[in-house]
């Protein structure tokens, strides 16, 4: 069995959003495996984001992407509880993503896109980056409205 450390609840936390004493319990329970506990409090994170998901969403962000080309660009619009979060780096980040995305799949609908693998990254899709965002936040997020324009169509 693993020693528990600072460096290893750090690590869990950061990947994770869960407070401090529930990482370390989750990672004392695993024996230190630091994958475990992560899976173990990210499942335990997404359960609590269908709590959530009644919650107005009247705060929120519009990113814009234009790919290098200058042929195809996407706004979307992210929805959340509080200005707070809104200016959260992740929240941020999490938008821009969305951006990217859509510009790169073109997405005919909300459900299409949240479905779709992260382009970044195939393990994820982008409905399972937004439950991250809301287990790390503590707060409702959800997908406003979106656009995609390309030279021609």
């Amino acid at each position: 069995m693993a020693k528990v450390t600072a460096a290893l609840i750090k690590e869990v936390r950061e990947a994770t959003g869960a407070p401090i004493m529930r990482a370390k319990q989750v990672l004392e329970e695993q024996g230190g495996d630091v994958k475990k506990a992560s899976e173990i409090l990210m499942k335990e994170g997404f359960e609590k984001t269908a709590k959530r998901a009644e919650r107005e969403t009247g705060q929120g962000v519009i990113k814009t992407y234009v790919h290098h080309t200058g042929k195809v660009a996407a706004m979307v619009e992210m929805l959340t509880e509080t200005d707070f979060v809104a200016r959260n780096e992740l929240f941020q980040q999490l938008a821009d993503n969305f951006a990217i995305q859509i510009a790169s799949m073109n997405p005919k609908n909300e459900e299409e896109l949240l479905q779709q693998e992260f382009i970044k990254d195939s393990s994820k899709t982008m409905e399972s980056l937004m439950k991250e965002v809301i287990a790390k936040t503590g707060e409702n997020v959800r997908l406003g409205r979106f656009f995609r324009i390309e030279i021609g169509k």
